[in-house]
C-alpha cells in the first residue's frame, strides 16, 4: 500500500501539475486539489504510514529550496542593490505578522501567541513561485537596470530564513503560553551562528569542489549530505545553542556560487530535477493533511484574515522601497512579486498540528488556502504584467 500510495502521489500530481502549468496556473495548486481528494478526509488512498513521516519528507523539500535560492544569491549584486535588499528581508514579513496577529486576534478568536504562529506562517514569500520567475527575467533582461529581480530573489529567499527562525520561536511561546524574554534572544544567536556554520561548510564544499573533478550527481550527493549535516547538527546542540541550520544552508549556497558560478549553474540545474519530484510529494501531502469540512466552515474568516495580512505587507513593501530611484510601475511590480505564498506554508504550515496544538487546524487551514490562492494569482500576475511594469535590457 504504502508503494502503491507512492505512486499515485506522483503520477495524479504530476498529471494535475502538467495540466495545469499549460494553461499557465501553477502547478501546485493542482498537486493540492490532488492531495483534497486522495487524502484521509475525502477519498482515502492514502497509506497512514506516508503522512506520518510527512514532516520528515517537508523538511527534506525546505533543504532542497533553500540550497536553491543559495545558489542564485550573487553577493556583488546585493551589494549593489543595498538598503533596499536588506529591507526587503525583514520589514513585510515583520509587518504581515502584525497585521495577521491583530486579525486573527479579533476573527479567529486566537491567542496573541498563536496569531503570532499563524503570523509567521503566512509571511514568508514562495521561492516555487517568485524564484524561477525572478531567475527568468534576469535571463531575459527584465528589471535589469535597476536590479529589480535580484532585490526580489534576494528580498523573498532571506524573508523565507527569517519567517522560519521566527516561526519556530513563537512555536516555543505558544507552547509553554508564556512570553519568555530569553527565547527572543535564541533569533539573533540562531542567525550568527547559522552563518557561521554556512560559512564553515561552505568554504569545505567549494574545497572539495575546485580539488575533485565528480560528476554532477556525486556534487549533489555531497551538498545535500552536508546538509542533512547540519540539520542535524542544530537538533543534536539544540539544548545548548540556538542555531539555525537552514540559514546556513542558504549561506553554503551563496558561497559555493561566490567561489565558482559554472559548479553553482551546474549544482542549481540538479537541484531544480531533484526538486521536481518533492514538489509534488510536499504538495500533495498538505493537501493531503486538510480536513475539508473544517476549512470550509472557517474560510470566509481565514481569507479575511490572509488579505488583511497581505495588506499589511504591501505597506511594509513600499517602506522598504522607499527613498529608492524605482518608478511607480516597478514599485507596483515588486508589490505584486511578494504576494504568492505556497513552499513555506507547505512546509511549516501542518507542524502546530503536527504537535497537537488547540490552534493546529486553523493554521493549516489559513496556510493551505493562502496556497491555493495567492500562488496561482501571484505567479500570473507576475508573468503577465512583468513585460508591462519593467523595462527590458537587450542582453549581449
Amino acid at each position: 500500500m504504502f508503494i502503491l500510495s507512492i505512486g499515485l502521489i506522483l503520477v495524479l500530481g504530476f498529471l494535475a501539475g502538467f495540466l495545469l502549468n499549460k494553461i499557465k496556473i501553477p502547478g501546485l495548486f493542482g498537486m493540492i486539489i490532488v492531495g483534497l481528494i486522495i487524502g484521509p478526509y475525502a477519498l482515502n488512498l492514502i497509506d497512514p504510514s506516508i503522512l506520518n513521516i510527512s514532516k520528515e519528507l517537508r523538511q527534506i523539500a525546505l533543504v532542497i529550496i533553500l540550497t536553491r535560492s543559495g545558489l542564485n544569491l550573487d553577493i556583488n549584486s546585493l551589494k549593489k542593490i543595498g538598503r533596499p535588499a536588506i529591507l526587503m528581508c525583514f520589514i513585510p514579513a515583520t509587518f504581515e505578522i502584525i497585521g495577521v496577529t491583530i486579525a486573527s486576534y479579533f476573527i479567529l478568536k486566537l491567542s496573541i501567541f498563536e496569531g503570532m504562529l499563524l503570523g509567521s506562517v503566512l509571511a514568508a514569500v514562495s521561492p516555487a513561485v517568485v524564484s524561477p520567475r525572478m531567475i527568468k527575467l534576469i535571463e531575459d533582461g527584465y528589471g535589469k537596470e535597476k536590479e529589480i529581480p535580484k532585490l526580489i530573489l534576494a528580498g523573498s529567499s532571506v524573508d523565507d530564513i527569517y519567517v522560519i527562525v521566527l516561526f519556530y520561536s513563537f512555536l516555543g511561546l505558544t507552547q509553554n503560553n508564556v512570553f519568555d524574554p530569553m527565547v527572543l534572544l535564541t533569533i539573533p544567536t540562531s542567525i550568527i551562528f547559522g552563518i557561521i556554520l554556512g560559512i564553515i561548510f561552505g568554504f569545505i564544499i567549494s574545497f572539495i569542489f575546485k580539488k575533485t573533478n565528480f560528476k554532477l550527481a556525486i556534487n549533489i550527493l555531497i551538498l545535500l549530505s552536508v546538509s542533512f549535516l547540519m540539520v542535524g547538527i542544530e537538533e543534536l546542540l539544540k539544548k545548548y545553542i540556538s542555531i539555525s541550520a537552514l540559514l546556513g544552508i542558504i549561506v553554503v549556497g551563496i558561497i559555493v556560487l561566490f567561489k565558482n558560478k559554472e559548479k553553482a549553474k551546474e549544482l542549481n540545474t540538479g537541484y531544480n530535477n531533484l526538486w521536481l519530484f518533492f514538489e509534488i510529494i510536499l504538495f500533495v501531502l498538505v493537501g493531503a493533511s486538510v480536513d475539508i469540512k473544517y476549512a470550509l466552515s472557517n474560510s470566509l474568516q481565514a481569507i479575511l484574515v490572509l488579505f488583511i495580512g497581505l495588506s499589511f505587507r504591501t505597506l511594509g513593501v513600499l517602506l522598504s522601497i522607499l527613498g529608492t530611484n524605482l518608478n511607480k510601475k516597478e514599485r507596483l511590480f515588486v508589490v505584486i512579486a511578494y504576494i504568492a505564498k505556497a513552499t513555506v506554508q507547505a512546509s511549516i504550515g501542518g507542524i502546530a498540528l503536527s504537535y497537537n496544538l488547540a490552534c493546529g487546524n486553523i493554521i493549516l487551514t489559513v496556510s493551505v488556502l493562502s496556497i491555493l490562492i495567492t500562488a496561482p494569482i501571484g505567479a500570473i500576475l507576475i508573468d503577465r504584467l512583468a513585460p508591462k511594469l519593467l523595462q527590458k535590457t537587450i542582453i549581449e
